[in-house]
């Protein structure tokens, strides 16, 4: 009766780039396999005696990571080709098997500015939010009296709203962001959405409909809905999407009426 090789090893294949546009190599690494190893811990393993399976002593390989439990979006990658979160890839579920070997390949994000092997800067996203005016207006607010009682079924998006953490897989899987395009991407919309709905954060609410009419807004999404299938926080970037493309209609018409668009 044939028996199954034991995995005893993980092979890490890793895209290599000191800075964008510099030349591109592939490194190989070999570290024993333990039990519920993941990307991170592996990456961890090999920092501690960075040598290739050829006998090549090279720098440690460059890659982010805070809180090690999908919150704060700093270790997202391409692990075998898919866009996710490397904290919580474990190598038994996202590894190809190749004999007593887990075999992942290891690639930074491909929309975003390489700084390094496999970080990335995601200013753009930060940019994004600024240009939807992500944020609760606080001057003035103070005197304002208590806010009025929100419905639950509002409060329960505004919450799946607001499990963002910016971290950019949603922008690898549009296919509506590129060089070529301007759109400003779902996670900006999402948070558009979150902050309209606040009591005193839609007092922007003019503003961002605004923008969101722009060349950079809701007409370029392609309705693809590559966004909430990636999303590793299950943020309704759909809903938001609908919902927006809706208000920022009333808002035109509204407005060319010559209406209180605000109402």
């Amino acid at each position: 009766m044939a028996t199954s090789t034991a995995v005893t090893k993980v092979r890490f294949i890793v895209k290599r780039q000191q800075y964008e546009g510099a030349p591109v190599r592939w490194d190989t690494f070999e570290v024993p396999y333990t039990d519920n190893m993941n990307v991170i811990s592996t990456l961890m393993e090999i920092r501690k005696n960075p040598k290739t399976t050829k006998g090549e002593d090279v720098e440690p390989v460059a890659w982010e990571a805070a809180c090690l439990e999908e919150v704060c979006g700093t270790c997202t990658m391409y692990i075998n080709g898919v866009i996710r979160q490397a904290c919580t890839a474990l190598i038994e579920d996202v590894a190809e098997r190749e004999g007593d070997a887990y075999v992942v390949k290891l690639e930074p994000m491909k929309k975003f500015p390489l700084v390094r092997d496999l970080i990335v800067d995601r200013s753009k996203m930060f940019d994004n939010l600024i240009k939807v005016k992500g944020w609760v207006p606080i001057d003035g607010s103070y005197d304002l009296g208590m806010a009025q009682p929100q419905d639950d079924h509002v409060r329960k998006l505004r919450y799946d709203l607001s499990k963002c953490m910016t971290c950019g897989c949603c922008m690898e899987a549009c296919p509506q962001i590129s060089e070529k395009s301007n759109f400003v991407g779902p996670a900006a919309i999402g948070q558009a959405l979150l902050f309209n709905l606040h009591p005193v954060g839609q007092t922007l609410s003019p503003d961002r409909l605004e923008y969101l009419t722009t060349e950079e807004g809701i007409t370029n999404c392609g309705n693809a809905q590559n966004c909430v299938k990636v999303c590793p926080r299950g943020v309704p970037l759909t809903l938001a999407i609908a919902q927006l493309n809706r208000d920022t209609t009333v808002y035109k018409i509204k407005k060319w009426l010559g209406l209180d668009a605000t109402s």
